[in-house]
């Protein structure tokens, strides 16, 4: 009884704690030392692809800005054209 009550608090703490902490906490308890490393790899890459920014925005927003000043250029020219001396 004891051990079945056991089981079932480390199932019900296993379910209540965070999704990372869950993690850690299921590789600790892997008996083989390759397999508890890779477990911890992995969750190590999962928390990097997580925290990684999205490049995609940065370059998108860079190169949109290039583009407005570019046209802000080109507005200037063919304004200064239009008012020499007005």
């Amino acid at each position: 009884m004891d051990s079945t009550f056991v089981k079932c608090a480390l199932i019900a703490l296993a379910l209540s704690a965070t999704p990372a902490g869950a993690l850690e906490q299921n590789c600790r308890f892997i008996q083989a030392k390759a397999d508890r490393e890779a477990c911890y790899k992995r969750q190590e890459d999962e928390l990097a692809a997580k925290r990684k920014p999205e490049p995609t925005r940065e370059s998108t927003t860079l190169d949109s800005l290039k583009q407005m000043r570019q046209d802000d250029e080109a507005v200037y020219r063919n304004i200064h054209g239009i008012c020499r001396g007005c």
